[in-house]
């Protein structure tokens, strides 16, 4: 049965919608201690089937994305590749059109259950999106802790400290902006910005990271230091991009899935494996077709 989508704030990620407001709690979250440990985690979606309105945009999508690895999604412009990975952390519920069949699974556990918070779903999925979106009138330190108010986590003014320098490090920002802390986010390079938007994102501890074309806007060498720190950050949180690069997808990730749609038909997963299979004996000629540029 279709779920109807609800109307959801979502302050972490509410920034591609306009210039945001710092994110606030809708209930009382859980309290959370930030430094517990977390393991990697597993995504899998089962029977994925989307609609806004009475459009389907996707149909019967499943897909195991595996704990500590970086899982592709490829395909042409149109084929529902964005609104998959939206629905991976309940973000398709912010259209109050929308609604969908299925499951989505973090270890084993239906994140669309209704004794499944909202806010726990959004820590636990994070989202880094194709514009960079730090909140512009915020300081860069006081943009890496805006989400941990909303979890529930309570830190003391060094607790904070440490939280900054860890995340602005694991993203490879630290040694740029060290200095600089308390100057706006939003004055920072476009690179820079979307390597904050990381940082700010690792900060309530995901153990899930989804990036929608996260180098989409940036120059090669902000493309490369971005493709660097996932390699990295893959060693404690899963990954899943959507990337129209062909050259990116087979430098950062392990798993890959092609998605397709027919003129005026809903998209779905034409073929998914290990990434070197895909780019490299393919079984399906449209696979063939996609990754070595003859349409997309």
């Amino acid at each position: 049965m279709a779920r109807e989508a609800e109307t959801a704030a979502d302050g972490l990620s509410a920034g591609h919608r306009g210039d945001p407001a710092p994110p606030r709690p809708t209930s009382d979250p859980p309290t959370v201690v930030w430094d517990e440990p977390r393991q990697l985690a597993a995504l899998e979606a089962r029977d994925i089937t989307a609609w806004f309105g009475d459009h389907m945009v996707l149909d019967q999508v499943s897909l195991t994305m595996r704990a500590g690895e970086v899982t592709a999604l490829i395909g042409p412009s149109g084929c529902g590749k964005s609104t998959f990975l939206r629905i991976l952390n309940r973000m398709h519920q912010l259209v109050p059109s929308a609604s969908l069949a299925g499951e989505v699974l973090l270890d084993g556990v239906d994140i669309y259950n209704p004794s499944m918070r909202l806010t726990q779903a959004r820590r636990d999925i994070g989202m880094v999106f194709q514009k960079p979106n730090p909140f512009p009138a915020m300081s860069i330190y006081d943009n890496v802790v805006a989400g941990l108010k909303l979890t529930g986590a309570r830190l003391g003014r060094t607790e904070r400290d440490n939280v900054v320098q860890e995340c602005l490090a694991k993203a490879g920002l630290w040694n740029e902006v060290r200095t600089r802390l308390r100057q706006p986010g939003g004055a920072l390079s476009g690179g820079q910005q979307q390597r904050l938007c990381i940082a700010r994102a690792l900060a309530v501890k995901p153990r899930v990271l989804l990036m929608d074309e996260p180098c989409s806007a940036l120059d090669p060498t902000s493309t490369r230091v971005i493709e660097e720190t996932m390699a990295e950050l893959v060693k404690e949180v899963t990954i899943v991009i959507v990337t129209h690069n062909m050259q990116q997808a087979q430098r950062v990730s392990k798993q890959c899935a092609f998605f397709l749609a027919a003129q005026g038909e809903p998209g779905h997963i034409i073929e998914h494996g290990p990434t070197d299979a895909m780019f490299g004996s393919p079984q399906d000629p449209r696979t063939a077709d996609y990754v070595h540029g003859r349409f997309g």
